[in-house]
């Protein structure tokens, strides 16, 4: 589900903390030593994301948040703002030539680049989550 969260809608809120849960406290946020992306360089999105990417020439940054049962991607075009909500149990995530992520038929590419290789422990951290989330939906002992 990709929103517009330029401005503060609490149905928006409400929606996408009931899907992905509130967002870490402070004093949580420093224990996980972080639970934010640097911005990364977006390569190419799926056609539903088209009409949230930059139409002209510009470089299109994306970043991502983690939540307690998903996580936010930030993309940004101009002003505004845009959220994709993706529960862990929807989320796939592959690194091949860049770091991809699909969930809900859509994918957004990040480039590899310098940046890409900055998030590189935040990276580890969100696979690392997700692997913990899967051990919830475990159907064989």
């Amino acid at each position: 589900m990709i929103v517009n969260t330029t401005y503060t809608n609490k149905e928006t809120a409400r929606i996408i903390n009931d899907l992905i849960g509130p967002s870490y406290s402070f004093f949580e946020a420093i224990r996980r030593k972080g639970v934010g992306s640097k911005r990364m360089i977006v390569s190419s999105v799926s056609e539903g994301f088209q009409k949230v990417m930059n139409t002209v020439s510009d470089i299109n940054y994306a970043n991502i948040e983690l939540r307690e049962k998903g996580i936010l991607v930030h993309i940004n075009k101009g002003l505004n703002a845009y959220s994709w909500a993706i529960p862990y149990y929807q989320l796939h995530t592959y690194k091949t030539n860049g770091y991809s992520i699909y969930a809900q038929g859509n994918f957004v590419k990040f480039a590899n680049n310098k940046l890409l290789k900055e998030n590189k422990s935040f990276i580890e951290k969100l696979t690392d989550l997700k692997i913990e989330n899967d051990k919830n939906y475990a159907f064989y002992e």
